[in-house]
Formats: C-alpha cells, sequence, structure tokens
C-alpha cells in the first residue's frame, strides 16, 4: 500500500557550515526542487523541521523565514519541534496531509546548526541538547544525553552480556560507510582498538561511541500517490509509525526495550503490509553506538539481546546480510538535529533509486528508517519501496 511518494531529495554536506539557517536549508531545498523537476509554484505547503534555533541562534518564527528564501512565500507554512524527531515528525505530517487530500504536494525537510560556528561551545550546547531531557528528575542532576543512553546501554549489557568491544564494531562500521559517503561529517577507517582506546565520556561510551555535533539541511518533496507517475524515479512510502513512550527514563518499566521504537515499527510494517525481514537495510538514529544496537532489535532486524553480537560478526556492514546505516549513521554522517529525520529519507531515497554510489545496497527494494527523539520517549519509523 501506497501513503504517498517521494519524487525530490537533497540534502547539504553534514559537517560544519558558516552559512545562516535560512542560507543552508535553502541549498538542501532548492537540490529537492531540482531533483523533483519542479519549482515554486508546485508546492502547497512546506513541513519544515528546526529544533534548537531559538535557543542556539536567537532565531525563531524560521518557517515563513526559510520559505521566503525558496520562493514559497504566501502558502501554509509550519514548524515542527520534537527533539532529535524533528524533520521524521514534519515528514509523517506531511504524508498524513497529502494522503488525506489537504495537499496534493508538500516540500518537507529540517535545519541545524550545532558547531562552534553557532559561537556556542560544547559545553553550553550539551546543555541546549539536555533540555530534551526530563526538567524536574533528570536536568537538576546534571544528567545530559551521553548519560541517558549510557544509562539505557548499562541496562542493555546487564541484561543481555552485550560487550564494549560489540558497541566499538559499530563504530568502525559506520565510520567505514562515512568513507563512502561525500555528504558525511566524518569517515575514516578505525579499528576496535581504537574506539577502546578513547577518553571515557559516559560509562560504557567513550568519545568514539558518540556522534559528533554538526550543521546541515536536507529536504524531500512528497507528492501523491496518483501524481508520483508524473514524477522520474518516484519512491512510495508504505507506513509511517509514531509512538512515544514514558518520561522521565525512571519510569520505563523496561528502559533497554525503547518502547515507542518497537511500537512506531509495528505501526509502519503493518500500514506497509510488510515485516521486517522484507526489508534490505535499515538507517537508525545511532546516537551513541549502543542506541543503534538498541534500535537493530526494536525494529525487528535482530532477537532482544543480538544486536551487539551481530555487529560484532559483520552482519550490519553494507555487504552483511541485515546492512545498517550505509550512510555512516549519525555516527559518521552527523546529527544536525532538525535535519537528521530527513536526512535519513533522502538516504532511503538514494538507495531504492539504485542511486547511492559506492556505498549502493545491492538490489535494494524496501527499507526502513528510525528516528527518535530525547531519551527515546518519540520515535518515528518510515518505511518506504521503490516503485514498480
Amino acid at each position: 500500500m501506497t501513503r504517498a511518494s517521494v519524487v525530490g531529495a537533497d540534502m547539504t554536506t553534514f559537517g560544519v557550515h558558516e552559512r545562516t539557517l535560512t542560507e543552508l536549508f535553502a541549498t538542501a531545498a532548492l537540490g529537492a526542487y531540482d531533483d523533483a523537476g519542479v519549482g515554486p509554484d508546485d508546492i502547497d505547503a512546506l513541513y519544515f523541521g528546526n529544533a534548537m534555533g531559538g535557543q542556539t541562534e536567537n532565531d525563531t518564527h524560521l518557517a515563513p523565514a526559510v520559505a521566503a528564501q525558496i520562493g514559497l512565500a504566501g502558502i501554509p507554512c509550519q514548524r515542527f519541534e520534537d527533539a532529535c524527531a524533528t524533520s521524521s515528525n514534519a515528514f509523517k505530517n506531511a504524508v498524513e496531509a497529502v494522503e488525506a487530500g489537504v495537499h496534493d504536494t508538500v516540500l518537507v525537510g529540517g535545519v541545524e546548526r550545532c558547531t562552534p560556528e553557532t559561537g556556542l561551545g560544547t559545553g553550553e550546547m550539551t546543555r541546549i541538547f539536555a533540555s530534551a531531557s526530563d526538567r524536574y528528575y533528570e536536568q537538576p542532576t546534571g544528567l545530559t544525553f551521553p548519560g541517558v543512553f549510557a544509562l539505557h546501554t548499562k541496562r542493555h549489557m546487564h541484561e543481555y552480556g552485550t560487550t564494549e568491544e560489540q558497541l566499538a564494531h559499530v563504530a568502525v562500521k559506520n565510520h567505514a560507510n562515512g568513507t563512502r559517503n561525500p555528504n558525511a561529517h566524518f569517515g575514516k577507517e578505525i579499528t576496535v582498538e581504537d574506539v577502546l582506546d578513547s577518553p571515557v565520556v559516559a560509562d560504557p561510551f567513550r568519545l568514539m561511541d558518540c556522534c559528533p555535533f554538526s550543521d546541515g539541511a536536507s529536504a524531500v518533496v512528497v507528492t501523491s500517490d496518483e501524481n508520483a507517475d508524473s514524477f522520474d524515479n518516484p519512491v512510495d512510502v508504505g507506513g509511517v509509525g509514531h509512538a512515544t513512550d514514558i518520561v522521565p527514563l525512571s519510569a520505563k518499566p523496561v528502559v533497554q526495550a525503547t518502547q515507542a521504537a518497537r511500537d512506531a515499527a509495528s505501526q509502519a510494517y503493518e500500514q506497509a503490509e510488510t515485516s521486517a525481514d522484507e526489508m534490505d537495510f535499515a538507517e537508525v538514529h545511532d546516537c551513541f553506538t549502543g542506541a543503534e544496537v538498541m534500535a537493530s532489535e526494536a525494529i525487528g532486524f535482530f532477537e532482544d539481546g543480538e544486536g551487539g553480537p551481530a555487529a560484532a560478526e559483520g552482519r550490519t556492514a553494507i555487504d552483511g546480510d541485515r546492512p545498517i546505516n550505509p550512510s555512516g549513521g549519525l555516527k559518521a554522517k552527523g546529527h544536525p538535529i532538525g535535519a537528521t529525520g530527513t536526512g535519513q529519507i533522502v538516504e532511503l531515497t538514494e538507495h531504492l533509486r539504485n542511486n547511492a554510489g559506492e556505498r549502493q545496497i545491492d538490489g535494494a527494494e524496501r527499507a526502513v528508517a528510525h528516528n527518535l527523539g530525547g531519551d527515546a520517549a518519540t520515535t518515528v519509523v518510515t518505511v518506504m519501496e521503490a516503485r514498480e
């Protein structure tokens, strides 16, 4: 079943940018126009993601501001904020609007700047990121997101015996994939020893278990199933699941389960009338190596407790039987918060068009994207399929 289709996709490099938020988003948006072969007159609405512009750059009311830079002034424009799941939530709403006939064609995307180019150092940016944690039980203790996901991962290690070496294999694999992605923030060959020798950030995570702060933007053009045949290379959206979980972390019944991801994945597979077994690869939210292990189990690629061994055995490599994060993931491609969700949609679109260059998953016909927000209390899972 097709709910909507992606007919244009583009992104900036993820890394360090001097350009403003509006300039960055315009670069991705104009690229998506070109890819779709459309202009501003063909777009009925803008669904736009930005999580932190007000806190980092005193820049709010951004949806009409970016619209004015890309010829969309006058049409309905709305901004979404859902922590790291910001632009995937915008994408979900765009799919629903097109499917319901509210709009025919929507531009969706996101932008963020998180590097010192904002004028903010790592400490201040870490504090701003932590505003997505619980205000009353977590922030006063000084808990930041490396600590949040360290707690998730330590419980996973306790329950299943997952090891630091297995986590390190996730970093090694994603950095290797990043060398094949011209849009990646980082990409270099590293070893398990390099990861294990890097400084401890929050036990069990070391520096090379953590994704970087990045700047960047991404955008896609979404249209109806009926319109899609008039475009070159449409990619169909079969399902978009969206679920939430309890906040704070201490109140989650089974913290390492990341229950919202399991619920969102079930919704997405059911809508698309498919299953995890039918997916040729996945892009998942690996803000930390342990997060990829838990995500690989939550989306059904592996049984609980098998995600760590699978990473160590190479099963999640590009040439493995269950490839995960061929883009390099957040770990190597980078993580500009508001752009990450639609950045995953760009990656799925390129593979399903057989246009992903050196990192192409051979014969990819179906794929799934997993994007979480906060302490995994929000997750959006999207299933996409090449159009026959």
